[in-house]
C-alpha cells in the first residue's frame, strides 16, 4: 500500500496516486424506474482498471464472453433520457449510474469493480449519502501507481436551444451549474464550487433527485418511475410546492442535485479533469455531449500527472501517455 500523498500544483491540491477501496462493501435497494430490488457490491481493483460494472445473473457474469461487463466511460453510454445508462437500452444495460459515479468522482476513487444483480443502480434515498457510507465502511486505499488527469487546454462548448454546457481551462476542478424552471418552487438557481471530497460530502452529496407530481403520474402510466416515492425523491406537487415532509435539505437543493448529476456524468471521462465545467439548463444528454466534444478534440486537452521537483516543493504537471481504459478516441 502506498502512503497517501497530496501535492499542490499552482494553487490547488492534487492527489498524485490512484486509489481503490480496501474491502468489499454492499448496498441493497430498489430501482427508481423498475421498482425491482437490486443488490450492488463494491470490490477493490488494481491500478489502471478504472471503474468497471459487472452485470450478474445467479451470482455470475451473465455473459461469460464479457458482453455484460461495462466500463464506466462515455463511449459506453447507450441512453440519457431519464438517467445515464451504460449498454443497450433494448438489451443488456445498467441504468441510473449517475449518483454512484458522482460519489466515485467526489471521493476520488479511481479503480473499482461494481457487481450488480439488476439493470439499475438502487436509488436509495435519491442522494449520494448511502454510497458515501458504503465507501467509508470499505475504506479507501492509495495505490503505488500515479493518477492521471485530463487537463482542459481551451474552451469547448455545446448548445441545444437555450441550453448549453462547456469546459474551460481552470486551475482546479470546478463546477458551475445553473438551472431555470418555470415552477416557482425552483425558479432560477445556481450552485458553483471547486470540488474536493470535503466539499462533496458537505455541499452536494445530500441533494436529492427531484421531479414534478404531474410528470411522475405520466411516467407511472408509461411503466417508468415505478420505484419513485417521497422516500427517494423530492417531489413538487400540482400547487408548485414541495410536498416532502421536512422540505429542502439545502435552499438550492435542486441546483446542487443537478451538480451531483453532472459530476456523475463527467466521471465517465475515464480520469478526473482539471478545468471548469459550466452549464445552463443542462441534463444528462447535455453533459454527455459536452464530454464527448472535449474528448474528441485532442487539441482541447492533455493527460498529465504530478511530478515533484524536490521534497516539499511545488509539484510540476507533466504530460504523459494516455491510459488504455479511457475513451480518448470517440
Amino acid at each position: 500500500m502506498k502512503r497517501t500523498q497530496a501535492v499542490r500544483a499552482t494553487g490547488f491540491v492534487l492527489h498524485d496516486h490512484q486509489t481503490t477501496v480496501k474491502t468489499r462493501a454492499t448496498l441493497t435497494g430498489i430501482g427508481v424506474h423498475s421498482g425491482n430490488p437490486v443488490t450492488v457490491h463494491f470490490l477493490p481493483a488494481d491500478a489502471d482498471t478504472g471503474i468497471v460494472f459487472h452485470l450478474l445473473k445467479d451470482g455470475h457474469l451473465s455473459n461469460e464472453e464479457g458482453g455484460h461487463e461495462f466500463r464506466a466511460l462515455v463511449s459506453e453510454v447507450g441512453a440519457t433520457d431519464l438517467c445515464t445508462m451504460l449498454g443497450d437500452p433494448a438489451g443488456a444495460h445498467i441504468g441510473t449510474i449517475e449518483h454512484l459515479m458522482a460519489t466515485v468522482f467526489g471521493l476520488g476513487i479511481d479503480n473499482l469493480i461494481i457487481e450488480i444483480d439488476g439493470s439499475e443502480v438502487p436509488i436509495l434515498d435519491g442522494s449520494a449519502m448511502a454510497f458515501i457510507d458504503a465507501f467509508d465502511l470499505a475504506g479507501i486505499e492509495t495505490l503505488a501507481v500515479k493518477r492521471r488527469y485530463i487537463r482542459v487546454l481551451k474552451p469547448v462548448r455545446v448548445e441545444a436551444g437555450a441550453s448549453w454546457a462547456e469546459f474551460r481551462p481552470y486551475d482546479g476542478t470546478r463546477f458551475e451549474v445553473e438551472i431555470d424552471f418555470e415552477s416557482p418552487a425552483i425558479g432560477r438557481q445556481q450552485f458553483a464550487s471547486d470540488i474536493n471530497p470535503d466539499i462533496f460530502r458537505r455541499d452536494i452529496a445530500r441533494a436529492r433527485t427531484f421531479g414534478f407530481m404531474k410528470d411522475v403520474e405520466r411516467l407511472w402510466a408509461a411503466g417508468y418511475a415505478l420505484g419513485s416515492s417521497l422516500e427517494n425523491s423530492l417531489v413538487i406537487g400540482h400547487d408548485n410546492r414541495v410536498i416532502n415532509v421536512g422540505g429542502l435539505r439545502y435552499p438550492n437543493e435542486f441546483a446542487r442535485h443537478k451538480t451531483l448529476d453532472a459530476m456523475g456524468d463527467l466521471a465517465l471521462a475515464g480520469a478526473r479533469f482539471i478545468g471548469c465545467f459550466r452549464s445552463y439548463r443542462g441534463g444528462h444528454r447535455m453533459n454527455a455531449s459536452a464530454l464527448r466534444r472535449l474528448l474528441s478534440d485532442h487539441t482541447a486537452f492533455e493527460i498529465v500527472e504530478t511530478r515533484r521537483r524536490e521534497r516539499g516543493r511545488v509539484a510540476e504537471m507533466i504530460a504523459v501517455s494516455r491510459p488504455v481504459y479511457a475513451p480518448w478516441v470517440i
